[in-house]
């Protein structure tokens, strides 16, 4: 490390978004990275601490942040690329999605603004495809043995990296034409260029890694003839079911979930759909309901859109507001408001309201009628509010609050695969399912959460696969 008090002589600086103005009439991505003279005085600012808490409480993989920072600091990027991606698989992909718990975790944020880890990350990353540092890479030996993949997500993705490098000839079915899962068809554009996702896939394939698209398992092919053909198989399926509301009037037409509003425009894009084909919100009044990450997703895909207007209600209320990076709830990520980008853009926020009915004319959605709610001051339960009801016209309804867990039909219900008590897929401390030879990663395992975590939950999943496999139990060597 240069310079372990370089957080007093550089503040904190992170990457900016394109103007309100311009980005709304694309999807192109929003935000622009530090340029390397910034990005190595951001790294300079990171303290080297004795016990990282970025990297231990922070960070889901553990990455080596005190690591990568300290060589992009004096200019080693080609290390630094090195001791990245030693342990983050997909780095250009979180630097972009992940929410940075890291720079929350970071001890500056005692006192200071924590180090820009996200920045410095994206920057790492996109220099060593620039300077052609990730290259194919092929395992030192072929073990012969094969792995199937279900789905082609964060965790399934993170799984191939590791099952590749330990020579295992894997297979990724994928029931979508093209391969990413969530990421290619949950998260838009503007936050995540598809292009970004191709070159990390593209390099895959040059590794051997088979994609078979537009299969489905327990359709196109089923437990049976997977049980046959591989060694062992890894459910990595997301969790999909979204979460309902059931109110009077949902019967409506108009009311949509949020995949798919947002995977049928990632699919437009991507020139899978044609416009006509897509949930449009042109010249319409729109309503999301949710206040997550999606919510803020389909409220900015509406924007791009060109909605008439779009609210986005939740039933939450207005978290307090932040100053700068400081942590109150240090190392643990706190609840504060933060500014998102479909704020910038002019979606109308409204807190602490809960929708209470439907009203439609001619079949179609055209008013929600909603009540005021009063939280107890521990936020654990809530009341309506007399005399507080109102309604809001809408013409279309984005129902964006979450989701519940994998789905229970196809390949899961073709395998008579057991679930915990929130309906995900059961399993054991090795990830693997109750039934035998089959395991489990990411949202489809543990219901949604971070990409990142998905990263590492495929991770320990292809570990324990390894182990199966060397340890002689796999099926195919039974019969």
């Amino acid at each position: 490390m240069s310079n372990s008090c370089g957080f007093l002589d550089y503040s904190r600086k992170t990457r900016s978004r394109r103007p309100v103005r311009e980005r709304v009439k694309d999807f192109k991505e929003i935000e622009v990275g530090l340029n390397e003279e910034n990005i190595k005085k951001q790294a300079i600012r990171c303290m080297d601490c004795g016990v990282p808490f970025c990297h231990g409480s922070g960070c889901p993989l553990s990455s080596l942040i005190p690591e990568f920072n300290g060589l992009v600091s004096i200019g080693n990027l080609e290390e630094a690329w090195r001791r990245l991606q030693e342990i983050n698989p997909m780095p250009e992909i979180t630097a972009r999605v992940c929410p940075a718990p890291c720079e929350w975790a970071c001890t500056l944020s005692l006192g200071f603004e924590g180090v820009s880890i996200r920045d410095i990350e994206l920057f790492i990353a996109e220099e060593a495809f620039r300077r052609g540092l990730l290259v194919p890479s092929k395992a030192e030996q072929d073990t012969g043995k094969k792995v199937a993949i279900i789905g082609s997500g964060p965790a399934a993705l993170a799984a191939v990296s590791i099952l590749r490098q330990k020579g295992y000839s894997v297979t990724v079915f994928e029931k979508a034409p093209l391969a990413g899962g969530m990421l290619r068809f949950g998260i838009p554009d503007f936050k995540l260029d598809k292009e970004v996702l191709d070159r990390r896939i593209k390099i895959m394939k040059k590794e051997g890694v088979s994609f078979k698209t537009s299969t489905e398992a327990g359709k196109d092919i089923s437990a049976e003839e997977l049980e046959k053909r591989f060694d062992a198989v890894l459910m990595a399926t997301g969790a999909r079911v979204p979460r309902d509301l059931k109110i009077p009037g949902r019967e409506l037409n108009g009311i949509y979930f949020a995949m798919d509003y947002l995977g049928g425009v990632n699919e437009y894009i991507a020139g899978l759909k044609k416009e006509k084909d897509i949930i449009s919100a042109k010249g319409k009044k729109v309503l999301v309901l949710g206040g997550s990450d999606t919510g803020n997703d389909c409220a900015s895909t509406a924007v791009r859109q060109g909605a008439k207007k779009v609210f986005q209600a939740d039933i939450v209320p207005r978290p307090p507001e932040g100053s700068g990076r400081l942590n109150p709830s240090w190392p643990l990520t706190p609840r504060i408001n933060k500014t998102s980008p479909s704020d910038e853009e002019g979606a109308r926020r409204l807190w602490s309201v809960q929708a209470e009915k439907f009203r439609g004319g001619g079949g179609k959605v055209r008013k929600t009628e909603f009540i005021k709610v009063k939280w107890n001051s521990d936020g654990t339960a809530f009341k309506k509010e007399a005399g507080s009801s109102f309604g809001i016209d809408t013409d279309i309804v984005v129902l964006a609050m979450g989701f519940l867990h994998t789905s229970h039909k196809g390949i899961v219900k073709d395998f008579r695969l057991e679930s915990d008590e929130r309906g995900n897929i059961k399993t054991d401390q090795c990830a693997m399912s109750s039934r035998e030879g089959v395991f489990a990663a990411g949202d489809a395992k543990s219901g949604a959460s971070l990409v990142v975590s998905a990263l590492q939950c495929g991770k320990q999943a292809a570990l324990s696969i390894d182990q199966y496999i060397k340890s002689g139990k796999s099926r195919i060597n039974q019969k």
